[in-house]
């Protein structure tokens, strides 16, 4: 750690490099998007049924799971918590009735005197699936506008608000790419860690915004990359210590958690890693790239006028 806080890594001279990472992310996994004919939606978005069952007697979830491919169910997802196992089956199966039967039948003959006992069970329209669709857009829209306006607010300065957002909506594309890329399941617990990840994102962002602004007060006369360079360096070590503390909690709800919070954990360990890349290469970087580019043409527009 001491080695970090004396550290002068000069980020701006390789902002352009920087940029093209996750620039080449985004068309890998855009290619991997078409390539699977998009994601993986669960029942909250196509539609489906959910049963929690239960065992009188302990069984093991592979047992289970095989019980229920012998019955002929198709494409059902098997997920275990504590002593509840919980069956989703995407098939737009309008009889419930049917289901529980075929269910209930699978469970008696694979486990002979192992009383099941539904503990819940659920049914998802298609009409629900597109109104949860439509509200998870919303969600993300106006946490995005809002935002941009806090940041504006905060800042004094639309473009610094821009910036952010331009981070923030790489690392959701991003974090949602490598959902896509090992073909997890999208269901509303996704939606919900994406938009952790943007709070974790934004929040990193403006600590290092924060900081560029107080250096700037402080050194009127020194060159705008310097002060940039400067201010990355002197949030770095913190920036480092928050994300890798999320990362070992994030990891241990992935390896430790179960499969409920499997997804959920993934996305936050891809999601830290790409906050903190996208506070530091990202949105500081853009903020100077306009800055530089808004002295160029006010040069020019000078020079325009001389004449």
């Amino acid at each position: 750690m001491k080695i970090i806080k004396i550290l002068n890594i000069d980020f701006i001279t390789h902002r352009r490099k920087f940029f093209m990472v996750p620039v080449a992310l985004l068309i890998l996994l855009a290619g991997v998007y078409f390539y699977r004919g998009g994601p993986n939606y669960g029942i909250d978005f196509e539609g489906g049924i959910m049963m929690q069952i239960s065992f009188e007697n302990h069984v093991e979830m592979g047992n289970v799971r095989q019980a229920l491919e012998g019955a002929g169910l198709q494409s059902p997802e098997l997920q275990r918590s504590e002593d509840i196992f919980i069956i989703r089956a995407k098939d737009n199966l309008q009889d419930q009735q049917l289901f529980e039967t075929n269910v209930l039948a699978a469970m008696e003959k694979a486990f002979p005197g192992n009383k099941t006992t539904i503990e819940k069970m659920e049914y998802v329209g298609p009409a629900v699936g597109e109104y949860l669709s439509q509200q998870a857009l919303k969600a993300f829209f106006f946490a995005f506008i809002g935002i941009v306006i806090y940041v504006a607010f905060r800042f004094k300065s639309g473009l610094w608000g821009v910036a952010a957002i331009v981070g923030l909506i790489s690392d959701v594309l991003l974090s949602f790419g490598f959902i896509v890329l090992v073909g997890k399941e999208v269901d509303i617990t996704v939606i919900a860690a994406l938009l952790t990840v943007a709070g974790y994102s934004i929040n990193d962002t403006i600590v290092l915004l924060d900081r560029m602004r107080e250096n700037l007060r402080l050194n009127i006369r020194e060159d705008f990359g310097t002060i940039i360079n400067k201010s990355i360096n002197s949030v770095l070590l913190r920036t480092l210590v928050t994300s890798i503390t999320v990362f070992i909690v994030a990891a241990a709800l992935f390896f430790l958690g179960g499969e409920v919070l499997h997804t959920f954990a993934y996305v936050m360990i891809i999601g830290t890693v790409l906050g903190c890349y996208s506070s530091i290469f990202i949105c500081a970087p853009i903020v100077y790239e306009w800055e530089m580019g808004r002295k160029k043409r006010m040069g020019l527009a000078r020079k325009g006028a001389a004449r």
